[in-house]
């Protein structure tokens, strides 16, 4: 006080003064509202710890002790969601809309009370509240798909997702592989296609649909006369048997990939795996992203592929929202704008799309300058660790591109192939929040590795997750070799599957006696001790969007073509294709 005083009424002119505390205001207020760096929780130079066996831990990792769960009170996908009930005080759970409408909202009890009228519905039909019991789920990411989920998991049964993309000859293998008896389709149309299939006699298992919307009387009469009862969802009246939630290392889902031979493989996912998996990426993020029943997220992903079940299972453990897209990709731009999601999961192919379109759009010299220039300058701060979307070049470039997704993005997370460097910088600057990059498969319950807070490096796909350990083991007729730090990527952990549904000899293949997957990617450890994918052992590939890809199955349709004799399919978007006349 003394020196403001003395300062007050000091001799110097008073233009001087003004000057001087003009001056101070402004340091006051730049240290105030400076921006803020995410700064690294690891050494970046050394962010993996090698352990016993020649495998890698994670560097948050205390010990050899793997990460089973983060939060005391949720150790399966069942008491997840309750955690969520009781931590939104029964706030906005699931949120759907119609075209140029809001989104309307189902409550956390709301969904729960759902789940509980289905599951009790299905035992009043015969069920058992066993992990013994598969559910088929035939539809396309809405409500009513984590409402037949949870009714499942409520009852200690197990859900098993049909995919349309995966082909109707898929889709008949899963229901006769798996035995189900009860499949839950959102469309009539679908519900058809399984009767004609139970008419033909292909799919004898399968006894009741239960149709998620409404539906003609000749539909119920024709599946009645093939020996199939169907129902309205709406039939399932408010029963409530005595719940029987499930343990941790019980079945929760059976999730069909792709196989190398064309029929797919039923994954068997344990509540404990998927816990397991949904901790390590709270831990890794907990300085750096932490929903809150204030933050959404949107679902468009395949609700049939694990990369969108573990995103929700880490909104439901908080207490957050998932909003729901329309159903038509081209329609997604339009539903961001009116969700503004805080957290976008996002695969690359959508990623390449933004990106192509912002750099078309670019179409002048001065255009292409200011943005690469302000590219470069975001990113600058971005390697600092200073994120945010207040900066000159925000307003000037980025804000555009920011509203077109929302405005409200605090973190984003890509996974399910591998994004390019160039994408993975511009969306760095762009979008003002984290974008983390991980690497997993459905055998791992989605997530082995993940990018290390504060390292926003591309190249990579970070650093193994607190619930497994990774390991690379030699490839000779590759000639990759573990004492190079490069081979094929191994993993073992809590997350790690119980294999595929009725495949012993295809679970060894994947399992070894020590118990760990062999995922039949090539990886290499970068000197930092980061995981980077550089090949494949197997002859499959996925593609930008995360599906699988076998490309004998494609050739050799392909080459069936008269002006055809040889023919080679790459999964690179941006490749040039070369065709050459027989002659």
């Amino acid at each position: 006080m003394l020196f403001i005083f003395n300062f007050l009424f000091s001799p110097l002119p008073t233009p001087a003064l003004i000057c001087i505390l003009t001056f101070g205001a402004a340091i006051f207020l730049w240290l105030i509202y400076r921006p803020q760096s995410i700064m690294p929780l690891v050494d970046l130079d050394n962010q993996s710890v090698g352990i016993e066996g020649g495998a890698r831990r994670g560097p948050f990792q205390k010990d050899y002790n793997l990460m089973g769960h983060y939060l005391s009170d949720a150790s399966t996908v069942y008491e997840i969601f309750q955690r969520g009930l009781a931590l939104s005080d029964n706030g906005p759970c699931l949120g759907y809309r119609k075209p140029n409408q809001p989104y309307k909202w189902l409550s956390y009890k709301q969904v729960s009370d759902r789940a509980e009228y289905l599951g009790s519905f299905l035992l009043h039909k015969g069920y058992k509240p066993s992990p013994d019991e598969l559910i088929g789920i035939f539809a396309q990411n809405r409500p009513e798909w984590i409402i037949s989920e949870y009714a499942c998991y409520t009852y200690s049964m197990v859900a098993v997702p049909l995919y349309e993309t995966l082909g109707a000859e898929a889709i008949k293998y899963i229901i006769n592989k798996a035995e189900i008896a009860t499949v839950i389709c959102d469309k009539p149309e679908k519900a058809l296609i399984l009767i004609k299939d139970m008419e033909k006699g292909l799919i004898p298992s399968l006894k009741m649909i239960i149709i998620m919307d409404p539906f003609e009387d000749d539909l119920k009469e024709r599946g009645e006369k093939s020996g199939i009862e169907i129902l309205s969802l709406l039939d399932a009246e408010p029963l409530c048997f005595p719940l029987q939630p499930p343990s941790p290392e019980d079945l929760s889902i059976v999730c069909f990939t792709s196989g190398t031979t064309g029929d797919p493989k039923g994954a068997m996912i344990t509540h404990q795996n998927i816990v397991s998996n949904v901790a390590s990426f709270l831990k890794r993020l907990e300085y750096t992203f932490q929903p809150t029943p204030e933050d959404v997220s949107i679902s468009y992903l395949p609700l049939a592929h694990m990369f969108d079940r573990i995103v929700q299972a880490i909104m439901f453990s908080c207490g957050a929202r998932v909003g729901f897209f329309q159903g038509d990709i081209q329609l997604l731009p339009d539903d961001m704008k009116t969700l503004k999601p805080t957290l976008f999961p996002v695969v690359p192919r959508l990623l390449n799309k933004i990106y192509d379109k912002v750099q078309s759009e670019a179409k002048s010299p001065l255009k292409k300058f200011l943005l690469n220039l302000a590219i470069a300058s975001k990113f600058n701060e971005v390697k600092r660790g200073v994120i945010r979307r207040d900066s000159f070049w925000d307003k000037l470039i980025f804000a555009k591109i920011q509203e077109s997704l929302g405005g409200r993005i605090h973190f984003m997370i890509t996974a399910a192939a591998p994004v390019s460097s160039p994408v993975l910088m511009f969306f760095r600057a762009a979008m003002g929040c984290p974008v983390f990059e991980a690497y997993g498969q459905t055998e791992c319950t989605a997530g082995c590795t993940l990018t290390s807070p504060g390292d926003w490096t591309s190249g990579h796909v970070g650093v193994p997750l607190d619930c497994n350990h990774v390991k690379l083991e030699d490839v000779a007729d590759m000639n990759y070799y573990s004492v190079n730090n490069e081979g094929e990527i191994c993993i073992k952990g809590i997350n790690v599957f119980k294999g595929y549904l009725k495949e012993p000899e295809k679970t060894e293949e994947a399992l070894d006696k020590d118990g760990w997957l062999h995922t039949g990617d090539i990886g290499r450890w970068l000197p930092n001790g980061t995981l980077k994918i550089i090949d494949r052992k197997k002859n499959i590939f996925k593609l930008a969007q995360g599906e699988y890809i076998t490309p004998e199955k494609i050739e050799s349709i392909y080459i069936r073509s008269g002006p055809v004799s040889q023919i080679f399919v790459h999964g690179e978007s941006l490749q040039v294709m070369y065709c050459f006349n027989k002659s």
